[in-house]
C-alpha cells in the first residue's frame, strides 16, 4: 500500500484536476457545449471521456517522468520524494510514467485522429522537457506551456474544425504556464526578481487577453467577469509576497497557487465562449484539486 501511495503521489492528483480542466475548456471553447448539454447527445459524452482519460494519462505520466529524470538531483534538493526516499524505484516509475503516456495517447485516438496527434505531441512535448527543456533558461518555460496548450487544443478536437478556428487560444496556457514555470525557478533557492516580476506581467497579460476575448463574444463578457476577479484574487496576493521577501517558501506558495488556479484560467475561458453554467461546472473542480493539494504534492 505504501508503495501504491507513492507510485500516485508521482503523477501529483491535485493537478491532474487542473488538467481536466483545460480538456473542459478546450470542449467549451468549441461550442461542444451545446451537443453535450443542450442535445445531451451520447456520442459527444463518450468522446469527452476519452478526452478526459487521456489528459489524466498525459498529464500524469509527464509529471511522473520528471521524478524519474531528477532522481540524482532530488536526493540533495528534495529527499522527501517517492524515488529518492525508497517508496519507490525508478524503474518502477518509469514503466508506470510509460504506460500512463501510452493510455493517454490511444485514449485520444479513439477520438479522432487529430486527437490522436496532439496527445502524441503532448506526450513528447512533456518528455522533451522532462529529458531537456527544463534546464533551458528561455526554452523551458516555452516547452512547459506547450505542453498545456496542447492539452487545450486537445480538449477543442472534440469537435472538428474548431482546433483550426480557436488555435490562437492556445497562447492563454502557454503564456501563464511560462510564467509559473519562470516563477518556479526560485522555489529551491529564492532570489530570483526579476522571474517574478516576469511573472507578475505575464500574469497580468493574460487576465486582459481573456477578458478581451470575453469583451468579443460580447453576451458573455459580464457573466465572465467574476471568474477573473476570482482568479486575480488566486495568483496576485501569494506572487507580491513573494516578490517582497524572495524566500523559497513564499514562491513556493506563490507557484502552488497559480497551478491549481489554471481551473480559474479555465473556468474564465469557459464562461467567456460558453456561459457562466459553463464555467461554474468547471470552477467546481477547484475544491476537489484543493483538498487533492492538502495530501499530494502539487509543485
Amino acid at each position: 500500500m505504501r508503495s501504491l501511495i507513492a507510485h500516485i503521489r508521482l503523477t501529483r492528483p491535485a493537478n491532474i484536476i487542473t488538467a481536466i480542466a483545460d480538456i473542459l475548456a478546450g470542449a467549451a471553447i468549441s461550442g461542444a457545449a451545446y451537443f453535450l448539454i443542450q442535445e445531451n447527445q451520447s456520442e459527444w459524452w463518450g468522446n469527452l471521456a476519452w478526452l478526459v482519460l487521456a489528459t489524466i494519462g498525459l498529464y500524469g505520466g509527464g509529471v511522473a517522468f520528471n521524478d524519474v529524470f531528477d532522481a540524482e538531483l532530488d536526493k540533495k534538493e528534495r529527499p522527501e520524494r517517492p524515488i529518492p526516499s525508497g517508496q519507490a524505484s525508478v524503474r518502477s516509475a518509469g514503466w508506470m510514467a510509460f504506460l500512463l503516456l501510452l493510455m493517454g495517447v490511444v485514449a485520444a485516438w479513439q477520438v479522432s485522429l487529430l486527437s490522436g496527434v496532439l496527445a502524441l505531441a503532448v506526450a513528447l512535448l512533456a518528455l522533451l522537457y522532462d529529458a531537456w527543456g527544463k534546464h533551458q533558461t528561455l526554452f523551458g518555460p516555452v516547452n512547459m506551456g506547450l505542453c498545456r496548450t496542447g492539452n487545450l487544443l486537445l480538449g477543442m478536437s472534440l469537435v472538428p474544425g474548431a482546433v483550426q478556428q480557436f488555435a490562437y487560444i492556445g497562447l492563454v496556457p502557454l503564456v501563464y504556464v511560462a510564467a509559473i514555470t519562470m516563477v518556479s525557478r526560485g522555489e529551491v533557492h529564492g532570489k530570483t526578481t526579476r522571474a517574478l516580476y516576469g511573472g507578475l506581467v505575464m500574469y497580468a497579460s493574460i487576465l486582459l487577453f481573456i477578458a478581451g476575448l470575453a469583451y468579443i463574444q460580447k453576451d458573455h463578457f459580464w457573466v465572465s467577469l467574476p471568474f477573473l476577479v476570482l482568479l486575480a484574487y488566486f495568483i496576485f496576493p501569494p506572487l507580491v509576497k513573494a516578490i517582497k521577501k524572495q524566500e523559497p517558501a513564499l514562491i513556493g506558495k506563490s507557484v502552488k497557487a497559480a497551478v491549481l488556479a489554471l481551473i480559474l484560467v479555465n473556468a474564465s475561458l469557459a464562461a467567456a465562449f460558453s456561459g457562466w453554467l459553463v464555467g461554474l461546472i468547471i470552477l467546481l473542480l477547484l475544491p476537489v484539486s484543493l483538498q487533492l493539494a492538502k495530501v499530494f504534492a502539487v509543485t
